[in-house]
């Protein structure tokens, strides 16, 4: 028995056997809600009657990429760090697409706060604010120091050439999904290309490291880093600069789209973010400029793509006619701040 309300993208009853095979203790009828945020595989908070909670991560509906949403490589990347650095605990793994119609796996839920926007970010108190900040860094330099051999993560991806290897992949999305020309996201392609830093030792790199991807304790201390489905080999300081995109100074004016929190008071800034994260880890970030503008023609070319799967009605919510048009606006902001960041680096 589940719950009767429907849910796109949940085969209430056969998830339902599935979990109570692995969860003794589970007691149905279970309720699944889609958690807001994210935009690209589908998050679902599953509660019990007895107000147990987990959360299940499935692809997004219809067609995607061939790689870009495989279940069983997010599985394995969280199992093995577990210990290591803050994840949440994982259930298990279901690659049976007679089940729900495709893969899915199941972590436990772990209590805490995500911050998404300044509202949110207003409920914390100065100290937590800056122990946030302070936190966020420590936890990139624990996971960039992670021996990915010892873990078994040694052939997740190649360790050379992450950044040649990114932007052929990005900007290939981006002419697979491309809806219009814009010649600003071809222009700071060739850019990047022309100008790519010398790689260190490969690391991990979460690929979409910021704030509201990371589940706060009461202190403000990160307790669990979500959404790794990104995660690759490769250079570290690709992490830091998207950091340093979705980080926001107090009075900094940011792009639509993109998170306000860390605009309010009592937040560490932006340059002691790198500041630390250079101490904790001994890196060079003379470059991290080159690597923020990275991350923001990154973001362009993946919001194109989330545009085209919205407009196709992949996310299970097509909306009203137009309703997806912010995203190709901020397509164009992104792109646009990439280039004005690569300029500025004369």
């Amino acid at each position: 028995m589940t719950d009767t309300a429907p849910v796109e993208g949940i085969d209430a009853e056969r998830v339902t056997a599935w979990l109570a095979a692995r969860v003794p203790e589970i007691a149905p009828p279970l309720r699944f809600d889609l958690i807001a945020g994210g935009h690209s595989n589908l998050t679902y908070r599953v509660t019990d009657t007895a107000g147990r909670r987990w959360v299940l991560r499935r692809p997004p509906l219809g067609l995607v990429l061939a790689t870009a949403h495989d279940m069983g490589r997010e599985h394995r990347i969280i199992s093995a760090l577990a210990g290591h650095v803050p994840v949440p605990p994982v259930v298990g793994l279901c690659a049976d697409d007679e089940v729900n119609g495709a893969p899915f796996y199941v972590m436990d839920f772990v209590d805490g706060t995500v911050v998404r926007d300044v509202p949110e970010a207003e409920l914390l108190d100065l100290d937590q604010r800056r122990r946030a900040g302070e936190s966020l860094v420590e936890v990139l330099a624990a996971i960039h120091d992670v021996d990915v051999d010892a873990v078994g993560l040694g052939d997740l991806g190649r360790k050379e050439a992450y950044l040649e290897r990114q932007l052929k992949r990005w900007h290939g999305q981006w002419e697979s999904s491309r809806t219009r020309d814009l010649p600003v996201v071809d222009e700071v392609h060739a850019r990047l290309a022309g100008a790519v830093p010398d790689q260190g030792p490969a690391t991990i790199v979460h690929g979409d490291y910021r704030l509201d991807n990371c589940m706060l304790a009461a202190d403000g201390s990160v307790v669990a880093v979500l959404d790794w489905e990104l995660c690759t080999l490769g250079d570290p300081l690709a992490d830091l600069g998207l950091l340093c995109v979705y980080w926001a100074d107090p009075g900094e004016p940011t792009l639509s789209g993109l998170p306000a929190a860390t605009t309010v008071e009592g937040f560490v800034t932006k340059a002691e973010l790198v500041e630390r994260y250079a101490a904790l880890t001994g890196r060079d970030v003379s470059m991290v400029g080159y690597y923020t503008a990275f991350g923001y023609w990154k973001l362009a070319c993946i919001l194109q793509g989330v545009y085209a799967r919205y407009s196709a009605g992949a996310m299970g919510d097509r909306g009203e006619a137009g309703e997806f048009d912010v995203f190709g606006q901020q397509v164009e902001a992104l792109a646009e701040a990439a280039k004005a960041t690569l300029d500025g680096l004369g």
